[in-house]
Order: structure tokens, then sequence, then C-alpha cells
């Protein structure tokens, strides 16, 4: 099987069992996944729900020079999964799900540090954290 890579923003729950089926490949014999989940606090302060907004042809963009990015550090990583939702999510929603796989595990683990930091630094997603005393925009990037 050809390396697969799957990047989506979407404003759909994710569904972690179906991306993961989508990766399914027996020469892989590592899988790491990262599930950002929506948390009922920020910085001490009780959040009630975030509102995620991106610029999503931009972002798509983004997601895929991660995943060059990834490639080129890592290349034994063999299949890489970037999806992160929008609109309105409650609490205990799943934001984003990152996962790669490879035949071994060791180099998995960096590479995974190092997509979710990067979606973080350079992916143009925003999010607004809903408070009982109001709201206020947070950049991801």
């Amino acid at each position: 099987m050809d390396p697969v890579t799957i990047i989506e923003i979407t404003t759909a729950p994710l569904a972690t069992e179906t991306l993961l089926a989508r990766l399914a490949d027996p020469e892989n014999g590592a899988l790491v996944t990262f599930h950002g989940v929506v948390r009922n606090n920020s910085e001490g302060q009780p959040t009630l729900h975030l509102e995620y907004e991106a610029y999503p042809d931009m972002a798509r963009v983004t997601l895929q020079q991660i995943a060059d990015e990834i490639r080129v550090r890592w290349p034994d990583v063999r299949h890489i999964a970037l999806v992160h939702r929008i609109g309105r999510l409650e609490i205990g929603e799943t934001a984003v799900i990152i996962a790669l796989t490879a035949a071994h595990r060791p180099q998995l683990f960096d590479a995974l540090r190092y997509a979710i930091d990067r979606l973080k630094q350079i992916v143009p997603i925003w999010k607004k954290e809903v408070r009982p005393d109001g709201a206020e925009w947070k950049s991801e990037v």
C-alpha cells in the first residue's frame, strides 16, 4: 500500500475509529494518535464551550505542509492524518486528531509532537473561548 495522507477541516464530529480504519495497513506495526479535546477551563477560568473558525483552503495547505515536513524529517512514517474540526464544540468533544503510522514506533512520538506544535504555529485556525463572563478569541497559531 502506498503512503496515505489525510488532511481535513470539517464541521462534523470526528470519528476516530473511521479515521484509523482509513490508515489500516498490514505493513504498519505502530500507530500513534493525539486527540485535542475541549476542556472545561482555560488559564484558571471556566469554559462553557469553544467555537473554532478557520480559513479552510489555507488551513488545508498548511496541514499538507506539516505532513510534507514530517515525511522529510521522519522518512519511515508511512501514513499521516491531520484532521481539525471547526464550529461550536462542547466540553469533551474532540477538536483535532493527528494519527501517524510506521513499521516501528521510535520515530512516531517525536513526529507526533512536531505535528501538533507546528499545527499551533502555522495553521490558520482560531478559537473563541466562551466563558460565563464573556468570550475571547485565541489563535491556534
